[in-house]
């Protein structure tokens, strides 16, 4: 018997034009997103993609291992869909800034055909928000997230700077690509 049918697997489709709260962890928990630099990498790579018509990003938060994001897929990136698209080019920029800073690259590396390392495990998490109570339920978890006892990254959530919640808490726009999802419910 096929025990594979038996095991949990996340839910990581995406429909066009639908809201998702989505997740993307970094291989083997690592933290490689403490430094700012591959922080801006993430935030680079979302700009593009909103300012390309491809995506809309109503939130997001950047902790030291893994991205929470709000968003709306609205068409693919060519052939890509755009949550593809964004893990390819973080996963990218990742190995060439890890390489130009001499640092070792052999924590990510893989046995696979088409790969010599992978950055984001596979198993990116995609919940559908399909009213408003969940879509703020989600926007407020990713705001909290940095002030979580175990990552204690900022006392407030408007002090942590990869995060949308000083644009919903104090209006302030750190991020102009992001758009408001309170004007979606």
């Amino acid at each position: 018997m096929d025990k594979s049918i038996f095991e949990y697997k996340r839910k990581s489709y995406i429909e066009k034009g639908e809201i998702y709260f989505w997740t993307a962890t970094i291989n083997k928990w690592q933290k490689l997103l403490e430094s700012d630099v591959y922080k801006d990498i993430i935030v680079r790579s979302l700009e593009y993609l909103s300012e390309a018509g491809k995506i809309d990003v109503f939130a997001f938060v950047i902790m030291p291992n893994h991205i929470h994001l709000i968003w709306r897929v609205k068409e693919n990136n060519g052939k890509e869909n755009p949550q593809g698209s964004f893990l390819k080019y973080t996963a990218h920029a990742f190995k060439k800034m890890l390489k130009q800073d001499g640092e070792s690259l052999a924590s990510y590396a893989v046995e696979a055909h088409n790969k010599r390392y992978e950055f984001w495990q596979r198993d990116s998490l995609a919940v559908h928000l399909y009213t408003q109570k969940v879509a703020y339920q989600k926007l407020d978890y990713i705001h909290l997230n940095p002030l979580a006892e175990h990552w204690q990254l900022a006392k407030d959530p408007c002090a942590y700077r990869y995060s949308t919640a000083r644009f919903y808490e104090l209006g302030v726009k750190d991020f102009l690509f992001v758009k408001d999802l309170r004007d979606e419910f």
